[in-house]
């Protein structure tokens, strides 16, 4: 018999009832039932439950025992009474009756329990991350993690893609983000950087004749945290092809991702990538507010400027005769309550904004006089000063339908029915905004936006740029609210037509918005006009409201590259400096290339069904990219700091 284990604990069946085996494990739970123990041990692969009695040789030491001690039990397989047997376990229909324990490894007293799922400080789990490790949830995220990186890994090979390795220690490159700089101690004064992508290495692949790459690569980027970002490193699905156009790269990466997802779904839909649809990022941030766009919700944003445009609500029709502005719609179906439309205006506050104004539609009673006024109408007669209590807009009403009916045109008096309809029938408009900017604006905006009785519309106004962030925040928000948004199911967007360049709001100083490695498109006649009006070949796959996947076509002539980068403040000898190895590259011969990255973490993350990415890292950071288990970053040595010729600047 193998010196720790016969089985794991998750192999024991009635099967093997009667024999004698060895198991090895941590000790999950204990619980003592008057002179009988139990001890569920727990390996990586299940529990199985081990028992002693006063009769047993090991019931001294199992006595001792406490959670988490690292122990080897020997034993006999005895199957469990009827009514005892755990259909939950894998090992359920049998119990270990021990004869046989060894410690392997005490245990202290736990900072955190193992056995369950409580929640602890992130900061003591962090400290104590291999214990955190144990835990049920964790665990199993891992093992899900390994199993989407192999399924990937396959899906790529099978689908002709080689798999290559690119160095980890290189040049620094504007990827968006910081580089973690690495000190030479050969060339004192110099430095490498970590790689914040592979980015000019697998384009450089390509111009080497290799023609589909891909690589599980880890990349570096000193970032500022999120709950689905890390503030070090990463890992990406990176992957690149030769002699492609955009449409290539959906139609390959696209049901590489489908199946991966479709594998480990766990019952939930997931869209064919077939049907994935592609968006303009400008449409995107019209409709949703944002370029990653959560497709399980169905509210679209629209822009109802015209109906607030020299309206009775001043706040906006001043705010619409400025450059730039407009009023954007968000939807609510269903949201027609006084109670809702006030939380989600506190939902705005909460944001940083006023608030948000809203309309909600709801059912009114007719007025008691509408069906004197309809006959009044189909009469012709204009005298209606006996109703002018019944509506708070009734001067209004009144002129507007004495002037149609005094103009004696058959189609005006259908107009004056509809009119009366409007202010008298059974549905009204509620809320400040509706009383500011009357029925029939409010009427044209709730026919605009498709809504009835019982839904509401909410408002944000100004330079989109400033209130786009809030606006996504609320339309998903009000998505949720409401229990519009499909849990079942994964919904893909590609993201396209970024723009290549952007404007600092202050200084106004053109700069690329993305990656700065993308083909223009119209190739060099496009960056002769308006530098904001030139989109690239780039596009990024969103799912659920995450940004899964990044990639362009490459830039890979020389003279256009050359001239992108004018436009953005970088003379040629900056661009030779930079980025020489991959120009000298384009020089001979380079091909038609493109790629995407696709994030593993995030991707890990929505499968898991997890808010945070910590939860999907082995040995993560915490949120000031610190790692508590091994105490980095650290201060270095007199004589690390001597080898390299470095010295410390004073710590302000």
């Amino acid at each position: 018999m193998h010196a720790y284990r016969s089985h794991t604990c998750a192999d024991l069946t009635a099967a093997h009832v009667g024999e004698t085996v060895r198991l090895s494990g941590w000790v999950h739970r204990i619980r003592d039932h008057g002179g009988v123990l139990f001890i569920d041990l727990r390996d990586h692969f299940g529990i199985t439950q081990v028992l002693a009695d006063s009769d047993s040789p090991a019931f001294a030491d199992i006595e001792k025992l406490r959670a988490e001690f690292c122990v080897r039990i020997e034993g006999t397989v005895k199957a469990r009474d009827a009514s005892l047997v755990n259909t939950k376990l894998k090992t359920g229909e049998i119990e270990v009756y021990a004869r046989k324990m060894d410690i392997l490894g005490a245990a202290d007293d736990l900072p955190l329990p193992v056995f369950g799922e409580p929640d602890y400080p992130e900061e003591t789990r962090l400290s104590y991350r291999f214990l955190d490790l144990r835990r049920d949830n964790l665990h199993a995220n891992m093992m899900l993690r390994s199993n989407v990186v192999r399924s990937m890994r396959q899906r790529m090979w099978d689908t002709g893609f080689t798999e290559f390795q690119t160095p980890i220690i290189t040049a620094s490159s504007p990827e968006g983000a910081r580089d973690f700089l690495v000190p030479s101690r050969l060339h004192p004064g110099k430095f490498y950087a970590l790689p914040q992508a592979p980015q000019q290495f697998k384009q450089l692949i390509m111009v080497s004749g290799f023609d589909k790459y891909f690589q599980i690569a880890p990349c570096f980027r000193d970032e500022d945290p999120r709950a689905d970002r890390s503030p070090t490193d990463f890992y990406q699905l990176d992957v690149e092809m030769s002699f492609i156009e955009q449409e290539d790269v959906f139609s390959t990466v696209g049901p590489v991702l489908q199946g991966v997802f479709e594998e480990f779904a766990g019952g939930k839909k997931v869209d064919p990538a077939a049907d994935w649809p592609r968006i303009p990022y400008a449409e995107s941030l019209l409709k949703y507010g944002t370029d990653k766009p959560d497709l399980r919700n169905p509210i679209e944003m629209q822009v109802v400027s015209d109906h607030f445009r020299d309206s009775g609500f001043a706040i906006f029709a001043k705010l619409l005769e400025n450059d730039g502005t407009e009023i954007r719609a968000i939807p609510a179906p269903t949201g027609g309550s006084r109670k809702f439309c006030d939380r989600m205006n506190a939902f705005a506050q909460a944001q940083g904004l006023p608030g948000m104004g809203y309309i909600f539609w709801r059912e009114r009673d007719r007025s008691p006089v509408y069906n004197e006024v309809m006959a009044k109408i189909e009469a012709g007669d204009t005298d209606f000063s006996q109703f002018r209590a019944e509506s708070e807009y009734y001067k209004d009403f009144e002129n507007r339908i004495v002037s149609m009916l005094k103009a004696g045109d058959p189609l005006d008096k259908i107009k004056a029915r509809e009119l009366a309809e409007l202010y008298l029938g059974d549905i009204e408009a509620a809320g400040p905004l509706a009383k500011n900017i009357g029925p029939i604006r409010t009427e044209a905006i709730r026919q605009q936006l498709g809504l009835g009785i019982g839904d509401a519309a909410f408002f944000l106004g100004g330079k989109p740029a400033q209130f786009e962030g809030v606006a996504a925040k609320a339309r998903d928000e009000i998505g949720r609210e409401l229990k519009l948004v499909d849990e079942n199911r994964f919904a893909f967007a590609w993201i396209v037509d970024f723009p290549m360049y952007e404007a600092d709001a202050e200084s106004g100083k053109i700069d690329f918005s993305h990656n700065p490695f993308s083909m223009p498109q119209g190739g060099m006649d496009a960056l002769d006009g308006d530098p904001l009006q030139v989109l690239g070949y780039q596009y990024d796959l969103a799912c659920n409201g995450y940004e899964l996947l990044s990639g362009a076509i490459r830039n890979h002539k020389p003279e256009i590259m050359y001239r992108a980068f004018e436009i953005a403040g970088y003379p040629n000898s900056e661009v030779d400096k930079r980025f020489g190895g991959m120009v000298k590259a384009f020089k001979y011969g380079a091909p038609p290339h493109g790629g995407c990255a696709a994030g593993i973490d995030r991707i890990v993350m929505l499968l898991a069904n997890e808010q945070n990415i910590r939860q999907v890292i082995m040995f993560p950071m915490n949120q000031r990219a610190e790692d508590l288990l091994l105490h980095a970053p650290s201060d270095p040595t007199n004589e690390q700091l001597r080898d390299l010729g470095l010295r410390l600047a004073p710590k302000s």
